[in-house]
C-alpha cells in the first residue's frame, strides 16, 4: 500500500471532547479522510457494514453504553478496518490485543502518539498487501476467456478461467488465482460493472467469485481451491438460486 494512499477514518467515542480532539488530529494529518465521528458503537457497526468504499481505520473507544468497543470488534464486517483502541484505562490493553487490534492509545492522546498509530496502520496494511505486480485497470481488455491488464507498462494476458475470485481491498481490487494475486486499481463495484463473463457473480460486498471454480458450499462459505470466501446475507438467497440453475 503506498504511503500516500488516503485512509478513510471513523471515530467512535461517547465523549464529545474526545471525538473533537481526534477530529482535529485527523484534519492536521495528510491523507486521512474523516468519514464519520460517532457517539456509539451501534452506529459505527451499521456504517462499517454499509460503507462503500469501505472504512480503512476505526479509532474506537472501549467503554461505551449498550455496546462496548471490545464487543464491537468481533462484529465488524470482513475485511475489517484496522482498529485503534482509545481508552482511559491501560488495563484494557491485554483484552484489546487479544482481538488483534492494530494499536492502543491511552487518553489524553497527544498528536505525536496519534501519528505513530497512523504509521502503524500503514505499515500493517503494507505488510498485508499481496506481493504481486500492480495492474492498471484502465488498460483492461478481454479476448475470449482472457483478461488483459497493464502491468509495469506492459499488457499481461491472464486466463480469466484461472481467476478464482476477486476481493475488494480499500479502493482497489485483487484478482486471485491458485498461484498469484494481481492488484487492480479500481473498486470492486466498478470492476463488477466491466466484467464481461456471466459466470462471475457478486456474493459479498467484498467478493466476486468465479462460479465455475467453486468446489464446495457449506454454511455460507464457498471453497475455491485452497481459499474460502463468505457469502453475504444480502446475497445468499439470490446466489443460491443462480447456483442451482447453473
Amino acid at each position: 500500500m503506498p504511503s500516500s494512499a488516503i485512509l478513510r477514518v471513523v471515530i467512535v467515542d461517547d465523549n464529545e471532547i474526545n471525538r473533537l480532539t481526534l477530529e482535529h488530529y485527523v484534519s492536521l494529518t495528510d491523507n486521512l479522510e474523516l468519514v464519520a465521528s460517532l457517539p456509539d458503537a451501534r452506529a459505527a457497526l451499521a456504517l462499517t457494514r454499509a460503507a462503500e468504499p469501505p472504512v480503512d481505520v476505526l479509532f474506537l473507544d472501549i467503554e461505551m453504553p449498550v455496546l462496548s468497543g471490545l464487543e464491537l470488534v468481533p462484529l465488524l464486517p470482513s475485511p475489517a478496518p484496522d482498529v485503534v483502541m482509545v481508552t482511559s484505562h491501560p488495563s484494557f490493553a491485554v483484552d484489546a490485543f487479544d482481538l488483534r487490534v492494530t494499536d492502543y492509545l491511552v487518553k489524553p492522546v497527544d498528536y505525536g502518539r496519534f501519528l505513530k498509530a497512523v504509521d502503524r496502520v500503514r505499515e500493517q496494511r503494507r505488510a498485508a498487501a499481496p506481493a504481486a505486480p500492480a495492474a492498471d485497470a484502465s488498460a483492461l481488455n478481454v479476448e475470449d476467456s482472457h483478461l488483459f491488464v497493464k502491468v509495469n507498462n506492459k499488457l499481461l494476458r491472464l486466463d480469466f478461467n484461472e481467476v478464482l475470485f476477486i476481493e475488494a481491498m480499500s479502493t482497489y481490487s485483487i484478482l486471485v488465482t491458485e498461484t498469484q494475486k494481481h492488484i487492480v486499481y479500481i473498486t470492486l463495484k466498478a470492476l463488477e460493472e466491466r466484467l464481461p463473463f456471466a459466470h462471475f457473480r457478486r456474493v459479498h460486498r467484498s467478493y466476486i467469485v468465479n462460479t465455475r471454480r467453486i468446489d464446495a458450499v457449506q454454511d455460507n462459505m464457498l471453497q475455491l481451491g485452497s481459499y474460502e470466501v463468505p457469502v453475504g446475507k444480502s446475497y445468499a438467497e439470490e446466489f443460491m438460486k443462480q447456483l442451482r440453475g447453473l
